[in-house]
């Protein structure tokens, strides 16, 4: 296939390309399944379907049920029938999406996904959630075959761009950057930061599924060091433990959190919330924060859908410096600093709390960079993408059977 037009056109819509309805083949995790890959697989979904379009899913990993209405088929154990059925259902849509994540798919490092995708004859898009800087030979496999089999690749940072062209062996003109989409309703302009008001203890926050990785433990540290601030703020941890994290390891790691927060000297004013939230409950919550907290200690992660919907709610965030957090936070919304390292943290976290003029620079520049990340403009480029590859197999003819 000629791919020679994807490195320069835009996928912004256009008139044309998004007056026709598409429909759209969805491979994915997908809720109930907890994890982050299924909220962007049910979001970019709602999206396109915003959009006039028509979504089928295919959830992949083992399910008892198909649950959501959008979900035609399930990949369930992977065996021949299953993934006949689920191919059949992929190639009666216009274009699939393909979710890609080493750990949503059976076999090393998620090889079996190769397979379905081999048998997919509509035009693919495959989204690299994961770049890993240093992968292993097979992980290096795996991701360049997937996105050989692919006629765009999508990834969502600059950063995971260059790390794919110049890491693998993928076709440069074949990658493109769209971002991250916000799950949470962007902040309304007027909308200011909460570090002005004095009617209550200034709120840190951080949120997400809880494991290893996380770094909270060094936000924890972090915190303890600002016991001198008057009034003393208070630092909210909400989430679940990781599903997979709980099969390995129990509740460890919360409870090595919570056990440091008490040691600390901070116990009383950190406060762990396990409880499920819905989208509004979630928008109430991080809306309510004076600050988000991202101290994550991966140097790998390329895409965070907390820290864009906390840009996208317009709140100041300090963050350590993973890929994502250094090229979103760059023209201000946020201060990055070295991971596990509690001190900086606390530096940057003391700056924003006790520099109110900062801290509304900061909220500001987030508010501005809000729109860009709304799903429905997220879900609009990929509806026009879906149409120029549409366009281009138009012009070079059916693919043979």
């Amino acid at each position: 296939m000629n791919t020679s037009f994807v490195s320069t056109m835009s996928t912004q819509p256009d008139a044309e390309l998004t007056s026709t309805v598409r429909s759209f083949g969805m491979l994915s995790t997908f809720p109930p399944t907890p994890c982050g890959i299924a909220t962007f697989a049910a979001a970019l979904s709602a999206g396109l379907i915003a959009h006039g379009a028509a979504v089928d899913v295919v959830r992949c990993g083992a399910t008892s049920g198909l649950e959501d209405p959008l979900v035609m088929q399930h990949l369930g154990d992977g065996s021949p029938a299953r993934v006949a059925a689920c191919t059949e259902v992929l190639n009666a849509t216009d274009v699939v999406i393909v979710q890609h994540e080493y750990g949503i798919y059976d076999g090393v490092d998620g090889d079996s996904v190769l397979g379905l995708m081999a048998g997919i004859v509509v035009p693919i898009v495959l989204i690299a959630h994961t770049v890993v800087n240093e992968p292993t030979p097979h992980q290096r496999s795996v991701l360049e075959r997937a996105c050989a089999t692919a006629d765009v690749v999508v990834v969502m940072t600059d950063v995971a761009r260059q790390r794919l062209v110049t890491g693998f062996g993928v076709d440069a003109h074949k990658v493109i950057v769209i971002p991250h989409g916000a799950a949470t309703p962007l902040a309304a302009m007027s909308v200011a930061t909460g570090t002005n008001r004095d009617d209550r203890r200034p709120r840190l926050l951080t949120w997400g599924l809880l494991g290893p990785g996380k770094g909270i433990e060094w936000a924890i540290d972090a915190f303890a060091e600002l016991d001198d601030l008057d009034p003393r703020p208070t630092y909210v941890i909400a989430g679940a433990t990781h599903p997979k994290v709980r099969e390995h390891a129990g509740e460890a790691y919360r409870e090595m959190l919570v056990d440091r927060a008490e040691r600390s000297g901070s116990g009383s004013s950190v406060s762990f919330d396990d409880s499920y939230r819905s989208l509004e409950s979630l928008t109430e919550l991080i809306r309510s924060a004076d600050l988000v907290v991202l101290p994550y200690d991966s140097a790998d992660q390329v895409t965070s859908g907390v820290l864009v919907d906390a840009v996208a709610a317009g709140r100041p965030v300090v963050s350590t410096a993973f890929p994502h957090a250094v090229e979103l936070l760059a023209s201000g919304a946020g201060i990055v600093v070295p991971q596990r390292d509690p001190a900086a943290l606390a530096a940057a976290i003391r700056s924003v709390l006790t520099d109110v003029e900062r801290a509304r620079a900061m909220a500001a520049e987030a508010r501005r960079l809000a729109p860009d990340l709304s799903w429905a403009a997220v879900a609009g480029r990929y509806d026009a993408l879906g149409g120029r590859l549409l366009a281009e197999r138009r012009v070079e003819g059916p693919v043979p059977s």
